[in-house]
């Protein structure tokens, strides 16, 4: 009411000092236009969209990203929901929302292996069409592979993640040994190290029951020359004699000492802590425990190097691919807004702010050659061969049931060496035949 006494006013003083009558209707029709349109237009509230973060990211998107970007785009407001540290967990979240409904978020931050089930279950917004072929070659070609199911594109991947072999350079240094190319050197060299009582274990992994668990046995199934499920023929691996010998080297590690035997409960954080604090001469870990390495408290600080993994003479390294991209909810009622924020997350001075700050690996190609961050974290461009060369786990709608199936029956083998690798690793075949319906 207070605004049409104004407005009234203003126009009583206006229809005084204008003679024109011609002059007096424009400035009144300008007027009502602003008031009733124009007004309202840039009084409206922003747009919301939501994305679930891992609680462990959250304190960097804050302070990276979304600031800026709803600087760039006012009419967007990003709002950040806390998920947990644990994936299986937040995947764990989005199913449930998406079972009960309208999912509450509009970006889907995925790991590599949700693409499969998220997209056969119609939850995911397909991408095809908004970014073209040209503009995916920015990106690595196996985290933009990661991103698709059965040819469409439903993910768009940020950063990348790759599993890895770190050494000692200094231990090996002291026997004059150079990185392990096989298994057999692996052993061999850990062996003379602990021998001369230079580290009280050789190598260290994740045995434990958890999605790191099969994360790290695609990459000694590789160097074996095995496979765990071919995704265009569902034909199952986990039996074949490659499959039984990776299983046999897991386990002749534990038992010739060269792992410790509680290594079948470790995550990725027990074996960390037992490499940084110079217990371990090899350890299969993901490129986020580099930064923790170079730590002051670290006891390996500047001493450590990165390769692939080991392998069999005749057959080749490979790096389990990891990583996270960003989809969109099929159900959101903003996905223009939530593709504009894809776009700017994905943009190459975003991407270069988050890895100079956090370490992690963008999936841009250009930037494992920039020499800004290369020169912050000289060990960047040997990531990139390794993430050209990864393996992926099987992009199959039932990749949550295939990947317990092998969890379960992996680590009894690992835990109990009264079991017969041979019997569980056809067991795991055969439930996982059952569950992909190719018995």
């Amino acid at each position: 009411m207070n605004e049409i006494k104004l407005l009234k006013r203003c126009l009583d003083r206006l229809r005084k000092s204008i003679k024109s009558p011609g002059l007096w209707g424009l400035i009144f029709t300008i007027i009502l236009i602003f008031n009733f349109w124009a007004k309202p237009a840039l009084t409206q509230q922003p747009v919301t969209i939501t994305a679930l973060i891992n609680a462990g990211e959250v304190p960097y998107w804050k302070k990276l990203i979304v600031e800026d970007f709803e600087k760039e785009n006012p009419g967007i407001h990003l709002e950040i929901i806390e998920a947990p540290n644990a994936t299986d967990l937040t995947e764990n979240l989005y199913t449930s929302a998406f079972i009960l409904g309208d999912s509450p978020y509009d970006l889907i931050y995925m790991d590599v292996i949700w693409t499969g089930k998220f997209a056969a279950a119609g939850w995911l917004l397909d991408l095809s069409d908004r970014m073209s072929e040209n503009g995916l070659k920015a990106f690595m070609d196996k985290d933009v592979e990661a991103g698709r199911y059965k040819g469409k594109l439903y993910r768009i991947p940020l950063r990348s993640d790759a599993g890895m072999l770190y050494y000692r350079t200094d231990l090996l240094e002291k026997i004059g040994a150079k990185p392990p190319e096989t298994f057999e050197e692996l052993i061999n060299i850990s062996q003379q190290l602990q021998e001369k009582k230079a580290t009280p274990w050789g190598y260290v992994w994740q045995g434990a029951q958890y999605e790191g668990l099969p994360a790290m046995f695609v990459e000694i199934l590789e160097g074996f020359g095995g496979f765990w499920v071919n995704p265009e023929t569902n034909e199952v691996g986990l039996d074949k004699s490659e499959a039984i010998q990776a299983v046999e080297f897991l386990r002749r590690v534990i038992d010739k000492g060269i792992s410790p035997p509680g290594v079948t409960t470790y995550r990725e954080e027990e074996a960390r802590r037992l490499f940084v604090n110079g217990k371990s001469a090899f350890l299969r870990n993901w490129p986020y425990v580099w930064a923790s390495a170079q730590e002051e408290d670290s006891e390996v600080k500047g001493k450590i190097g990165i390769k692939p993994m080991v392998h069999l003479p005749s057959a080749k390294g490979g790096a389990c691919l990891g990583g996270w991209g960003m989809g969109i909810a099929k159900s959101s009622k903003h996905p223009e807004e939530a593709w504009k924020a894809i776009q700017y997350f994905t943009s190459k001075a975003v991407q270069k702010r988050f890895t100079l700050e956090t370490g992690n690996m963008s999936s841009r190609r250009e930037l494992f050659a920039d020499p800004e961050i290369i020169a912050k974290y000289p060990h960047y461009p040997r990531l990139q061969t390794m993430v050209e060369s990864a393996v992926l786990r099987p992009p199959i709608a039932q990749y949550a049931q295939a990947s317990d199936i092998l969890q379960r029956y992996l680590n009894a083998a690992l835990s109990n060496r009264s079991l017969s690798a041979e019997k569980m690793m056809k067991s795991a075949a055969n439930q996982t035949r059952r569950l992909l319906g190719t018995t």
